[in-house]
């Protein structure tokens, strides 16, 4: 569930909706209204008419796209190929959802090679609705400007080049059989041959990034359960094996991953252990898998009477959907925890008191309705509660849902914005901007007061292996670097972070920037208010000195829970001193208090100062975006999808008997109001904070007295819309938004005090026709303004925005609308305002008590979650968090397998390759090997050795060069392996019938001529690699070095990395130019070194091959050398020679006696 005023959802690549011009040239049916229609948020409708396109016959097939890339036709690269339309209501539905029979649809599966399979999956009564297949409307992609913007391809899965199983074709859904898959399923067989290593490690990394975790550190989660298991360098398997996993999921979110899949993930057999734990933590904890997603089942034969445990949600908004679809796909996923003791999977019931789901999230139809006016057939709606997604980039779970899997339309908004002043002129930039700037310094000092975030320090993988998805080399083996490091910059791989703030990233209206109180780059805090204000733009007032300044400090201390709108207004007070400030001035300042009102639901005043943005850094990158057709389709789509779940509505939830210890003899039990009572295993409530404040819900037993604490001291504010109607529109419909400023309760006032009542009365008014298919304005009702909604009378109310309108907006005529909706979620029941904030008496940890548990009672929605309040992906974020606290607690803890990393194997060769003295040999070394034969499966445990890959020189090396002819036995031997370098291999030992000492002497001598003659032969050039970005970092450490310990004295070098990485990201080309240059430069430059190389030790090779066959010419081998006794007849061990060789390629001379 989320909160009503903007709560988030996400942005990305377009889905326009109908122009105006288009919209203008439609027949409108529609009969005026004169009396305006209110709405109390508690009356709905809503349909559940779902809408699946027609199969493309390319869907499923691997192909290159215009990139040269591989990529699977239907994957989430972009809304329109999902496989699913709009989850939407149609103009013809009814409102109540009821059961419809439903003709079989097609379903994809993903095989373990990458392929999709297609199957017929039949779907009785009871299941989601699907209508007749119905082709996307071709207007969808071009109606909106924007959509036309090139944007880039996602990679999809390539196929493999050898299928990922072997030996048995079954699938394993059990993700405890992953460890046991030696067998099965080929190492590697998940990462994609044909795709090079650095492409790979950014789209790994990224994909890391956009599921919220850092790839090179281990999450807090973990942490906490591979803690004591992992050795250093098992932590960059590890970290390696859970990325790729993740870089599965998000290729594709419209197939699950699958065990094998994620075994394949490892690139040895004995790491599929990590990645059977890597699977079992993203799966729990809903990093993978989730959402409207069908999870293939195992079908085992179990009575229907068998016992069946009971979850009771109580709620059906966003966050109550959530939990109940994760429950039912991790119920399937991990089915066999209780059909395996003779037990159904767990049901999951939904309790709703409203006759609708989506609970603050709600798009209301219009009750006038013109066919055609959107794409798909789609409603016009507006939208009563959440209306902006803030951002689809770094890790929006909803990007997930709503591109990939529900491909809902949605249209970008763009950064336009024109505020208009009491006398309905435009405010001039310049003014604005400067008011903007001055406002953001005063949220800088401000952020003085801010409690810090605790830190959680994690274990860390190795960055230079992962950014290049390379794995430790093993144990032993420290000195050894046979392949070099290719140089890496995984920022350009990476999608660029757009600034945030206003005229930078997105409107002021939609992020909330200027209401979060951000330090931004180069801003002033740091600076006196004198230089600061000057810089600015400002004039100073005469007499005022350079480094005069403003002291918070005085007003801060002197309360026990001060407040941000004190402490802000006494800061706009002391720059009065400072700055010749205007009535214009003050209205502007105070439009920014409105916005930040309308981020918190609250008045300023009401606003911790310490804790007002403890979510600040959690932001979603991304162009913010508005969904065409409503904001519903999302819970529509999380109850319809891939089955419906079991919601009951008209339930209101009068009392919960919950189980607060773990005595098996209580029940715990759901009574409604109508007399209904449900028997529970677990119960999670998903009731907004307002509801729990008001007591609507009776615990039995009481809540305890922490979670009653942090019930009551958080705050649950409101925000209210206004909503007009028009048969045309008298504005300018480009524009998403324009804003207002109100002028103070005494006219011309520059007492802050003065605007505190009015300032976000229609402060902001959205363009929301793009996504409604009717000219339509919604106008916000912030801070004090929101509360006097819930009383004002709608007609007052209407008259005062047409006032305003006809203002701003002459000589245009400003017609009256044909319908108006005022939203006042205050009386809502079920709400009872619209999402939390932190209130000057919460306490840092108050977020993670709402969350916590309370025996077998769970708590969800956005106000449980702490790090994405008051927004809709908060609440599907709680959703998912709540469904893996119920599974832990149905299915116990994740368990590790035994042993988590398996022993390094030992290669297996032909025996009659070697002697019988070196298997005496080896016999003398490994007690366990028998004597002329090799060691088992079981032995080769017990002396591992690794396998290391070296890099070929193709130009040329000493192998090139002629040898000296040798008997045809000692070819047939064959000789120790090439790469071999362990002296617990047994082709280690020399071989006395095919090395003896007069072959190596021999060997020497002529190596001793080459050399004399030549030299040595010239040495590889090592590789430059010289990054921009390196050069970059040791130009700038200094200075940002000297930024962080502005910001935060503590900051070290991590802090110093990432805001040089920020600055890198976002720096010109300009910025970039001298640095790229020199290592363009460095490159060419070693490009020739390399060329030169190559010529040398070709003519090296060359001269060495003449002299070579000089010497055997001059000097031919005689009988007894051939037959391996040496010169004078001695055999090798007589000679003294060490049976110990090497295979380093320029080190030739054995030991001799």
């Amino acid at each position: 569930m989320a909160a009503m005023g903007e709560l988030a959802a996400e942005s990305g690549n377009i889905r326009p909706s109908t122009s105006s011009a288009a919209i203008s040239n439609f027949e409108m049916n529609v009969k005026p209204t004169t009396t305006p229609d209110e709405d109390d948020s508690s009356m709905s409708s809503s349909a559940t008419e779902i809408f699946d396109p027609s199969e493309s016959n390319t869907k499923g097939q691997w192909g290159y796209d215009s990139n040269g890339t591989w990529r699977r036709h239907g994957s989430s690269e972009s809304a329109t190929s999902t496989g699913l339309s709009s989850i939407s209501s149609s103009v013809g539905t009814d409102d109540r959802m009821v059961d419809r029979t439903t003709p079989d649809s097609h379903s994809k599966k993903r095989m373990a090679d990458g392929t999709l399979k297609h199957i017929l999956v039949g779907r009785g009564t009871g299941s989601a609705m699907i209508s007749a297949p119905i082709p996307l409307p071709q207007a969808a992609t071009t109606i909106d400007p924007i959509a036309q913007t090139a944007l880039p391809k996602r990679r999809g899965r390539p196929p493999k080049d050898k299928p990922a199983t072997v030996g048995h074709a079954g699938k394993v859904r059990r993700a405890s059989m992953i460890s046991k898959l030696h067998d099965r399923v080929r190492p590697r067989s998940s990462i994609p041959a044909q795709l090079p290593k650095d492409i790979f490690a950014s789209e790994c990394i990224e994909a890391a990034q956009a599921s919220r975790l850092d790839p090179y550190a281990l999450h807090p989660g973990e942490h906490q359960l591979l803690a004591d298991m992992l050795m250093n360098k098992e932590v960059t398997i590890y970290l390696n094996i859970r990325n790729a996993v993740l870089r599965l999921w998000t290729q594709n979110p419209l197939c699950s991953v699958t065990p094998e899949e994620a075994a394949g993930c490892a690139k040895e057999g004995r790491f599929f252990g990590l990645a059977e734990v890597a699977y079992k933590w993203l799966v729990r904890n809903s990093y993978i898998n989730f959402g409207c997603l069908e999870i293939p089942k195992e079908r085992p034969p179990f009575k229907k009477s068998a016992r069946q445990k009971t979850v009771v949600v109580i709620g059906a908004g966003v966050s109550g959907l959530t939990t109940a679809r994760q429950l039912e796909g991790l119920f399937a996923q991990y089915s066999e925890r209780w059909t395996d003791v003779g037990e159904s999977p767990p049901r999951v019931i939904i309790l709703e008191g409203r006759k609708r789901i989506g609970g603050r999230v709600y798009s209301k139809p219009l009750r006038s309705q013109v066919e055609g006016s959107l794409p798909g057939n789609l409603r016009n709606t507006v939208e009563m509660g959440a209306m902006i997604v803030t951002g689809f980039e770094h890790g929006n779970p909803l990007d997930t849902v709503m591109r990939g899997q529900l491909g809902l339309h949605y249209h970008l908004m763009t950064d336009a914005l024109t505020i208009y002043d009491i006398d309905g002129k435009p405010v001039d930039e310049e003014t604005d901007m400067i008011n903007t700037e001055l406002y953001t310094d005063i949220s800088d000092r401000t952020g003085e007061f801010r409690a810090v975030a605790q830190q959680h320090n994690t274990l860390k993988g190795d960055d230079e292996l992962i950014d290049r998805a390379r794995d430790p080399i093993a144990d032993g083996f420290e000195g050894f670097q046979l392949e070099p490091l290719f140089p890496v910059d995984n920022a350009k791989h990476r999608k660029p972070v757009l600034k945030r703030g206003r005229r930078r990233n997105a409107p002021p209206g939609t992020e909330k920037l200027t209401g979060r109180s951000r330090v931004i780059e180069e801003s002033g805090a740091s600076q006196s208010a004198a230089r600061a204000a000057k810089t600015m733009g400002w004039q100073l007032k005469e007499g005022v000195a350079k480094n005069q300044s403003v002291s918070l400090l005085r007003v801060a201390q002197a309360s026990l829970h001060p407040t941000l709108g004190t402490i802000m207004d006494e800061a706009i007070e002391q720059y009065q001193g400072v700055v010749k400030m205007t009535p214009q001035d003050m209205r502007l300042l105070n439009w920014h208090h409105a916005n930040l009102e309308y981020a918190n639901a609250a008045p300023v005043s009401s606003l911790s100062l310490s804790g007002h943005d403890q979510d600040t850094g959690n932001e979603f990158e991304g162009a913010h975006s508005e969904i065409i057709g409503g904001y519903t389709q999302l819970p529509r789509g999380l109850m319809n999808l891939p089955t419906k779940l079991d919601v009951r509505f008209d339930r209101v939830v009068e009392s919960v008997h919950y189980n607060d210890s773990s005595d098996p003899d209580l029940t715990t039990k759901v009574v409604c109001t109508s007399g209904e009572v449900i028997h529970a295993d677990e119960v999670v409530i998903t009731a907004p904070l307002g509801v729990l404040k008001s007591d609507a819900i009776d615990f039995d037993p009481p809540l305890p007295g922490w979670k009653q604490g942090a019930i009551s001291r958080l705050g649950f504010g409101l925000l209210n819309k206004i909503v007009l109607l028009y048969d045309k529109p008298f504005w300018d419909d480009s524009r998403d938004m324009f804003g207002l400023l109100n002028e103070a309760d005494q006219l011309d006032s520059l007492n802050p005090a003065h605007y505190a009542q009015k300032r976000g009365r229609f402060y902001l008014i959205w363009n929301a026709s793009k996504i409604s298919g009717r000219p339509m304005l919604v106008a916000l009702m912030a801070g004090h303004s929101a509360h006097e909604a819930e009383t004002m009378n709608t007609n007052s109310m209407l008259n005062d925005i047409n006032k305003r309108l006809r203002k701003t907006f002459a000589p245009n005529v400003v017609p009256a609308p044909t319908e108006v909706i005022v939203t006042r979620w205050k009386r809502d029941p079920f709400a009872r305002g619209t999402y939390s904030y932190v209130a000057p008496e919460t306490r840092p940890g108050d977020y993670d008590y709402m969350a916590e548990p309370v025996g077998n009672l769970h708590f969800a929605g956005e106000a449980t979650c702490g790090t994405h309040p008051a927004t809709v992906h908060g609440a599907f974020l709680s959703g998912l968090r709540v469904a893996a606290d119920v599974m832990n607690v149905l299915a116990g803890p994740i368990t590790l397998p035994n042993p988590l990393v398996g022993p390094l194997a030992l290669k297996t060769e032909p025996t009659h390759l070697y002697s019988s003295a070196q298997v005496l040999v080896s016999g003398a070394l490994a007690g366990s090997f028998a004597v002329g034969g090799f060691p088992n499966e079981v032995n080769a445990q017990a002396f591992p050795e690794p396998i290391i890959k070296q890099e070929h020189d193709t130009t040329g090396s000493l192998a090139s060069i002629p040898q000296a002819p040798t008997s045809t036995a000692s070819k047939l031997a064959g000789g120790p392996p090439r790469h071999s370098v362990c002296a617990r291999d047994r082709s280690f030992w020399v071989q006395p019938a095919a090395y003896d000492s007069g072959d190596l002497n021999y060997e020497a001598n002529i190596m001793g001529t080459i050399l004399s003659q030549l030299g040595e032969r010239p040495p590889k050039p090592k590789r430059p690699g010289v990054n921009p970005f390196i050069l970059y970092t040791k130009a700038i450490w200094d200075e940002v070095k000297a930024h962080c310990s502005s910001n935060d004295p503590l900051a070290g070098r991590d802090a110093i990395r990432q805001t040089i990485g920020k600055w890198w990201r976002e720096a010109s080309a300009e910025v970039k130019a001298p640095y790229l240059e020199a290592s363009l430069k460095a490159q060419e430059l070693a490009d020739g070194v390399r060329v030169e190389w190559e010529t040398n030790a070709k003519k090296w090779d060359e001269e060495a091959r003449v002299i070579r066959g000089q010497y055997v010419r001059d000097h031919p081998a005689t009988a007894t050398m051939v037959k391996g006794g040496g010169r004078s007849g001695v055999g090798a061990e007589s000679m003294g020679l060490s049976k110990r060789k090497t295979n380093v390629s320029n080190c030739v001379v054995l030991d001799h006696a």
